[in-house]
């Protein structure tokens, strides 16, 4: 349902004539007054009644083309192509195949296509762009997209939120006459209240005052909320060309303007710059109400419709129409202009390299920036188009024929945090530059690696939520872990302050500072282990050196007792140095329960004292 609004009544493909014949007659006569949907019906029953050939095929593949049907239209231009066919032919198939998911036979319909055109633009564009699938979908994630529940089992598109209502275009109304091009009433526009606490909608109401008998919308609104501009057909300001022969009248989409009296919309008046020869619609005003953008195949424009703007003068007057240019615009269709307050310009092509068929862009103009492709899930292999952000609600809008009728989809933008981790020296609070920081998710699965710059600073980009922790290491220092919170919107700093490894080294032991058990356990503790990592860190330094570990109680406690508790507790030491990279061999553990006590205070020990003589001595053995 979008085509009609990018060039309504306009001849989309040259029709070939030379194979027209009787049989064909009202099937043509149906194509060429663009009742794509009765047309295809004739077609097919010659199919059926076997009277069809290549030009049948052919233009079955162009009935639902135009239609949007892209699997049929698939079906039939691969019968058309298995005879001579033109160019555009291949290059409208390769497009249905694309927008099928079928990349690789669409790329093979696209080198047929160079071939046989290898100056036009789209031709060269692909030969420059080969790999444009595998860097699309390489892409950041942008938006998480939903389809909203304000859609009718009709196309709805076009949407835009004004303050708290939603206005957008719709099919949904039954009792309209139906559209030739695609058997669907004709489109009106529609406004709903939009309930931001809960994310509902109000049941859509059509805008009386803006609808006529023909095709509506979408419309754009100034920032007061008191103007709007809006597609319509020009049939309403009497532009259109007759056609005595086809006994037809072809209009075209023309821009209107309307202001808000007293909550209505009046004085309804066409631009200026509105033809019987050419379409103009799809508008955005910008935020100043001094900048329209659109779209139109007008003279000058570079492919089928092009983006344009035109100036908002006080007096209300326009300027002249400009043309964005080849930076913006291509050989092929460029349509649904939105501006943002920002000046970031979204727009829909199917010119520039895209996932199929029609792909959201944008551009900075600020910037003189070329497009970028928005990337999935706001863009698929099908149409995906009409693009609208309000900033205040921080909430956008899609248009999109994925689930295989034109419906309307949210887009919130997916909420990006920056973690940043200054890494220091406990003692001394220096920066330690070089530090590798490690990122892990709340399963302990490394999500990313960095090393600190010189400030310390080690950077990690992440959605919002996510909980993850970190663990720091630098030579010299104890590996340190640092569990974290839901990271929030934004970026937040935290200091990972690590301590340096100091331990005495004679001849016969390494001296630790204590490593203390909690009465009757041998666990290790966090004392215990931040101490052991020091000796780890020894140990992976000098790949000679071998350690006996003797472990001790306090005098509480059986003898038998605690040989036992003791001998646990060496094991757990071992078994820790081990996970921390240490071999076996290069370890080996004794306890000696409390036959040798550091104080022999008998029966008067302070729990200090005991605390004392449940410790671990590190011995060098070599």
């Amino acid at each position: 349902m979008k085509k009609i609004t990018i060039i309504l009544f306009f001849v989309l493909t040259c029709i070939s004539l030379t194979a027209q014949n009787k049989d064909t007659k009202n099937a043509d006569k149906l194509f060429g007054s663009y009742e794509y949907a009765s047309a295809a019906k004739e077609y097919l029953s010659l199919v059926e009644k076997g009277s069809s050939d290549s030009y049948v095929y052919k233009q079955l593949g162009d009935c639902y083309y135009n239609m949007s049907n892209t699997v049929e239209a698939e079906k039939w231009y691969s019968k058309a192509i298995e005879s001579k066919q033109d160019a555009e032919t291949h290059y409208n198939y390769a497009q249905m195949l694309k927008s099928n998911g079928k990349y690789v036979e669409s790329d093979d319909q696209m080198k047929v296509f160079v071939v046989m055109s290898p100056t036009d633009r789209r031709a060269i564009e692909f030969n420059n762009n080969r790999d444009y699938l595998a860097k699309l979908k390489n892409k950041e994630k942008l938006f998480d997209v939903n389809k909203i529940a304000l859609n009718s089992e009709k196309s709805d598109f076009g949407a835009a939120l004004y303050g708290n209502v939603i206005y957008f275009a719709s099919a949904r109304d039954e009792t309209n006459k139906v559209y030739g091009w695609n058997n669907e009433p004709f489109l009106d526009l529609y406004e709903s209240n939009y309930n931001e606490v809960d994310g509902t909608y109000s049941e859509p109401t059509a805008i009386s005052e803006l609808n006529t008998v023909y095709h509506e919308g979408p419309l754009t609104m100034t920032k007061d909320g008191n103007t709007v501009y809006f597609s319509s057909e020009s049939f309403n300001e009497k532009l259109f060309v007759k056609d005595r022969t086809k006994k037809l009248k072809f209009g075209q989409v023309s821009l209107f303007k309307a202001v808000n009296d007293n909550g209505k919309w009046t004085s309804i008046t066409p631009l200026p710059f509105n033809s019987k020869n050419y379409s103009t619609g799809n508008p955005s005003i910008d935020k100043e109400g001094k900048t329209l953008y659109f779209a139109s195949n007008m003279p000058g424009s570079i492919g089928g419709t092009d983006i344009w703007k035109v100036a908002v003068n006080v007096d209300g007057s326009f300027g002249t129409p400009e043309n964005l240019g080849d930076k913006i615009n291509t050989v092929g269709d460029e349509n649904f202009p939105f501006i943002s307050d920002e000046g970031i310009l979204y727009f829909s092509s199917n010119g520039l390299m895209g996932f199929g068929g029609l792909d959201v862009f944008y551009a900075d103009l600020n910037k003189n920036e070329t497009p970028t492709n928005m990337g999935s899930p706001v863009n698929t292999e099908k149409d995906d188009f009409s693009f609208t952000f309000n900033k205040d609600k921080n909430i956008g809008y899609l248009s999109s024929n994925r689930s295989g009728t034109d419906h309307i989809y949210n887009s919130i933008p997916v909420c990006k945090s920056e973690m940043s981790t200054i890494v220091k020296n406990s003692k001394t609070g220096a920066l330690l530059a070089n530090s590798r920081v490690v990122f892990l998710d709340a399963d302990k699965n490394v999500l990313d690696t960095k090393t600190t710059n010189d400030q310390g600073e080690a950077l990690y980009n992440t959605s919002c939520q996510n909980q993850f922790s970190i663990n720091v290491y630098k030579d010299g220092f104890v590996t340190k872990s640092f569990p974290l919170a839901k990271i929030e919107k934004g970026k937040q700093t935290m200091e990972a302050l690590i301590d340096p490894i100091e331990m005495i080294v004679t001849e016969t032991e390494i001296i630790l500072k204590p490593i203390y058990f909690d009465n009757n356990k041998s666990v290790i503790t966090p004392q215990g282990a931040a101490e052991l990592d020091k000796l780890a860190y020894a140990m992976s330094q000098n790949d000679k050196l071998v350690i006996y570990i003797k472990a001790h109680t306090d005098s509480r406690g059986t003898d038998e007792y605690n040989i036992d508790l003791s001998q646990r507790r060496a094991n757990s030491t071992v078994q820790y140095l081990i996970s921390k990279g240490i071999t076996a061999d290069k370890l080996s553990a004794k306890g000696f329960g409390e036959s040798e006590l550091k104080i022999d205070c008998k029966e008067n020990c302070t729990e200090e004292e005991h605390a004392l003589n449940r410790r671990s001595e590190f011995m060098i053995v070599k």
